[in-house]
């Protein structure tokens, strides 16, 4: 059964993502009091009364915007009011009634398949703004409420109104399973584009100024039949601690964005220089432990001679060190160059993470690598002795080696054996983890 959808519209820095976050009763959409900080739609699932429904959290919208990103914003909206059952239209007590909440009344009454409309009156957290609310009743809409988005007056009552507005729907379920891939990279490397490139249509705003995504979007994508969740993130900066509020938790939404995915897609710009931010997100990349693909985006820009992607690829390699299990590609987000290999290797590095060896092969390979190249103690000491090696954890694939004085197993022995265990294994793109443990001395 269908569950139904409502949209969030209004001016902007009237309260729509903070009522949107009381709702999921989570911070999802990042709030500050700097008008137009929300531009992409958010959505998100909820539950009131015994009744699920989804959540649509947009832009501050300005019906008249004909150009720039105010335009797009209202084509955003647009995209929201096609798809919703109802809508909560938010204004604000404490800025009284104003032209754009006129503007956007008229445009919602103008709508050609109307949905229902609720108007609520935010910020009224006490009776004085409560009175002060009485005003928006000349907008002529039937349910006119006021609420508090902030500490949840009122918003009961709202709630129980819109459900007698919501057609059937089903009971609270989670959203389609599938592979959530995480898109991270410096402000205006082309993160959005690749993301509505793959999709097929504008799902979240581009726009040439840095800094057009503020927040971690979630967006389904298809293909062959499988299910991917592209999470397009804000651009991470340089310098978090001097950047105002919005940008700064759109910086660590990025990030965490991380926490909730399968696979990292770490995205570079190939028409400028490698910089120490590229550098410094990939390895956030490599410590959060997810495999990851490394897109060089905006190929189509560079010019092309001999062995050029051969000589970009050293440079990279050599610059990325750490990321040096990441496969490559070198694409273009504009001309579509190269894009159809992206989902096959996501399919790929999500499978190898999650590989699973078996302990007996896993120390037939330890026991050949230890006969080839033993461990050694250094002058004067007795060399460490391997025991015995089993694999503990998937995603990403973590290795416990039981020793004897394992404290003496170097850095450069460790890679050794990880460069082992690929070779025979695979892991491709995936970080492997070894960890040496002390064995007892009794029981093996």
């Amino acid at each position: 059964m269908r569950i139904p959808v409502v949209a969030l519209v209004g001016r902007p820095n009237v309260g729509k993502s903070t009522l949107f976050n009381r709702l999921l009763r989570r911070r999802q959409a990042v709030v500050d009091d700097t008008p137009g900080v929300t531009r992409d739609r958010h959505v998100g699932l909820t539950e009131w009364g015994g009744r699920s429904f989804y959540i649509i959290d947009t832009g501050g919208w300005d019906p008249a915007a004909r150009e720039g990103i105010e335009a797009r914003i209202a084509a955003q909206v647009g995209e929201a009011l096609g798809e919703c059952d109802a809508v909560l239209f938010l204004t604000d007590a404490r800025e009284g009634l104003q032209p754009g909440d006129e503007e956007i009344s008229r445009a919602l009454r103008r709508l050609p398949a109307a949905p229902a409309v609720l108007l609520l009156v935010n910020k009224a957290d006490s009776d004085r703004w409560e009175t002060h609310g009485h005003e928006f009743h000349a907008l002529g809409w039937d349910d006119t409420l006021a609420i508090s988005a902030m500490d949840g007056r009122g918003l009961g009552e709202a709630l129980d109104q819109l459900l007698t507005h919501l057609p059937a729907g089903g009971s609270m379920r989670a959203p389609a399973e599938g592979i959530r891939v995480a898109i991270l990279g410096r402000p205006n490397v082309g993160k959005s584009s690749l993301t509505n490139r793959l999709i097929g249509k504008e799902r979240v705003i581009v726009d040439e100024r840095p800094g057009t995504t503020r927040d971690a979007i979630d967006v389904l994508w298809r293909w062959q039949g499988r299910t991917f969740w592209l999470i397009d993130t804000a651009g991470i900066r340089h310098r978090w601690g001097h950047l105002p509020g919005f940008e700064f938790y759109a910086s660590l939404r990025s990030v965490r964005a991380l926490d909730r995915s399968d696979v990292a897609i770490l995205l570079i710009d190939a028409s400028q220089k490698l910089s120490r931010q590229d550098q410094r997100i990939a390895s956030i990349v490599e410590e959060s432990g997810l495999p990851a693909l490394v897109l060089v985006n905006k190929w189509d820009l560079v010019a092309k001679s001999t062995n050029t992607m051969r000589r970009h690829a050293t440079e990279l390699r050599r610059a990325l060190s750490f990321l040096d299990y990441a496969p490559v590609l070198y694409v273009s987000a504009l001309t579509g160059q190269r894009l159809s290999k992206i989902a096959p290797e996501i399919v790929k590095l999500y499978a190898e993470s999650r590989r699973r060896v078996p302990t007996r092969e896993l120390n037939d390979v330890l026991r050949e690598a230890i006969q080839r190249n033993p461990p050694r103690g250094g002058r004067g000491r007795r060399p460490p002795k391997i025991l015995y090696a089993t694999q503990v954890r998937t995603g990403p694939p973590l290795i416990v080696l039981f020793t004897r004085r394992g404290e003496r197993i170097g850095d450069a022995y460790r890679r050794y054996l990880a460069r082992r265990f690929r070779e025979a294994f695979g892991f491709a793109g995936s970080p492997l983890r070894l960890r040496v443990r002390e064995a007892g001395r009794r029981g093996r």
